[in-house]
């Protein structure tokens, strides 16, 4: 996968563990008919389509520790 760079992702996310659960979280919604958040994606797949939104910005993750219990 050239498109987008694993350094460039992993600047989006804490870890690789987290890059990964976010896509693929998001490619099994586009699998079931969520709307895109990128115009023109590059990619055909899902779960490229999903790095796609996350390099974009247009993926945001937000991190819940489950140890804190605010």
């Amino acid at each position: 996968m050239l498109y987008p760079s694993i350094d460039e992702l992993t600047k989006k996310a804490e870890s690789k563990y987290i890059l990964v659960t976010v896509a693929s979280k998001r490619a099994r919604q586009l699998r079931e008919n969520s709307p895109m958040q990128v115009v023109r994606p590059k990619s055909k797949k899902f779960v490229g389509l999903a790095l796609e939104e996350m390099i974009s910005d247009e993926l945001v993750y937000e991190y819940l520790d489950p140890r804190n219990k605010e």
